[in-house]
């Protein structure tokens, strides 16, 4: 039998607290607090001071915006959520070095959710899993450690992220949401809560299933798209062709489908697809496209590397000691997100060849990059370079004084195709 209490009806005094104030969380916070009094948890001591001071690091959220958002309170210690109904959690969930799924951060938060749980409650997962992970890994976790019945004492949902960290144009409030609920009572009630905040509108579907399965082959169709054009490319440079000429060629058909090569990294793409292979082959079925989209697209920087390389020889520059320049390191451009770049990897590839690399990025956290690589970034580029390669396409560095500075650099690299065609010596 369904709870009267707390959510059975979305004029209730609702509370909702947010686990995890990263590039999904924070946005989130902030909409439900325009709506709710809204608290926004996060262990990362650090990251709540920042946001409370109004810096945002992600560059999701605005300072003014976050200032404005009086009904949001932050917090790093658990007891401060205790009074909250609706539990939101948007923690992530990442591969380790095996490209094995890891499922800490989620289970971790369940059990901090589980130790606040009353009658009633409401628990939404954002997280990216395979179908049937909330069900599956999550809810006993909740029962285990709350001592109340699912579906009876407590609810789930599940509203998977859709956020584009770095697209300015796309907020949150202007992505459509899949909504779901373990019952269907429920799932209505949650597709209305999110419907407060989503102009752009919701999707309820028909399972907390169905849900997983939809964000997750989101990503899994863009990462073997991706792989299709780097499969090009690596064809292409065999032929001596230039992939973007061939691309723009085709692009003059109306639906042929717009993907370009390129470096995949990030927290989606390159992380999501491996949750769906592993659940497949627990299930006995070998998701040949989707594994073989992913080792292509894994051995791009090595690729681009090479083909900097060769392009050097053919001029004669002596590999061995050559200052090269990279520019760009987070996953993707105008984002200073560095979680599972591919630029460490072409970076890696060229110091193995030998050459003195530096690296620029105006935009993300010296720190950061520090900490994660050991790599040192340049606070400014000062000196000449034997190859300038462009590896993430942010504005500021599409604004480089290219024609000045590249005069007397002998190979320019252009990952992105974004610099003037007759300024490089390469591209993807």
């Amino acid at each position: 039998m369904e709870s009267n209490h707390h959510i059975n009806s979305l004029e209730a005094p609702l509370k909702i607290g947010v686990i995890g104030l990263g590039y999904v969380g924070l946005p989130l916070a902030v909409a439900f607090s325009a709506k709710y009094p809204t608290i926004g948890f996060d262990i990362d001591a650090q990251r709540v001071l920042d946001i409370q001071k109004g810096v945002d690091q992600t560059q999701m959220v605005p300072q003014a915006q976050i200032q404005q958002a009086k009904n949001l309170q932050l917090c790093q210690e658990l007891s401060v959520l205790k009074d909250c109904n609706v539990y939101i959690i948007t923690v992530p969930t990442p591969v380790d070095q095996h490209h094995q799924p890891d499922f800490s951060f989620l289970l971790e938060a369940s059990r901090m959710v589980g130790q606040l749980l009353s009658v009633g409650d409401v628990v939404i997962y954002e997280s990216t899993v395979y179908p049937g992970a909330t069900e599956e890994k999550c809810v006993p976790l909740l029962v285990e450690v709350s001592g109340l019945t699912f579906n009876r004492d407590f609810f789930v949902g599940y509203s998977p992220e859709r956020i584009v960290p770095g697209d300015g144009h796309k907020k949150l409030g202007q992505i459509k949401k899949v909504t779901s609920g373990s019952t269907p009572e429920i799932a209505r009630k949650i597709d209305a809560l999110y419907q407060q905040i989503i102009p752009a509108g919701t999707h309820l579907a028909s399972s907390i299933k169905v849900a997983e399965a939809a964000k997750i082959i989101e990503n899994c169709q863009r990462d073997i798209n991706i792989s299709f054009m780097n499969e090009l490319a690596v064809i292409f440079d065999k032929m001596e062709l230039d992939t973007q000429e061939v691309l723009a060629a085709a692009r003059t058909k109306w639906n042929f489908l717009p993907f370009y090569p390129g470096l995949v990294g990030g927290h989606c793409i390159s992380v999501d697809p491996y949750y769906l292979a592993m659940k497949a082959e627990e299930l006995g079925h070998h998701p040949a496209v989707i594994l073989s989209g992913r080792r292509i697209n894994d051995q791009m920087g090595s690729f681009v590397a090479s083909k900097v390389i060769k392009l050097m020889v053919k001029k004669g520059i002596p590999i061995k000691d050559a200052p090269v320049l990279v520019l760009g390191i987070s996953f993707k451009e105008n984002c200073p997100d560095i979680r599972n770049t591919k630029v460490v990897d072409l970076i890696q590839e060229l110091k193995y060849f030998g050459a003195e690399v530096d690296v620029f990025d105006p935009i993300v956290d010296a720190q950061e990059v520090k900490r994660n690589f050991n790599i040192a970034l340049l606070e400014k580029v000062n000196k000449q370079y034997a190859a300038v390669i462009l590896a993430v396409n942010h504005t500021e560095l599409l604004n480089w004084p290219v024609e000045e500075y590249l005069q007397a650099v002998a190979v320019v690299f252009d990952v992105k195709a974004a610099w003037p065609r007759h300024l490089v010596d390469g591209r993807l």
